[in-house]
């Protein structure tokens, strides 16, 4: 038998951690990253495809994969606006969050 108040717990833990997240916003804002050429338009490539087709039910590892993927979308985004070649890298300001979800997936 599930516990249900272990939830209301989680949703507490839940504020707690979006007012974190408040505050760190509030303090960190956009982080100035160097990226390899190649990964640099690997991810302006992401944002430029075409994903406009109807999505299937998916397992839990695949919207995992299909969200990782859309974070590395945006990021193309933001690197294709203004991301600034020096030498054979891209250097590019992320928003903390895109940044985090980079870090994120490479755990």
């Amino acid at each position: 038998m599930v516990d249900l108040e272990q939830y209301d717990r989680y949703r507490d833990d839940a504020t707690v951690l979006a007012a974190i997240g408040g505050h760190v916003a509030a303090q960190a804002g956009r982080v100035t990253v160097r990226l390899p050429k190649a990964v640099a338009e690997a991810a302006v490539n992401a944002w430029e495809r075409d994903e406009s087709g109807e999505l299937a039910q998916e397992t839990p590892e695949q919207y995992a994969l299909r969200d990782q993927a859309a974070e590395l979308a945006l990021i193309g985004l933001e690197i294709s606006q203004s991301g600034r070649r020096e030498g054979e890298e891209v250097v590019v300001d992320l928003d903390v969050a895109s940044a985090g979800a980079a870090l994120r997936a490479s755990l």
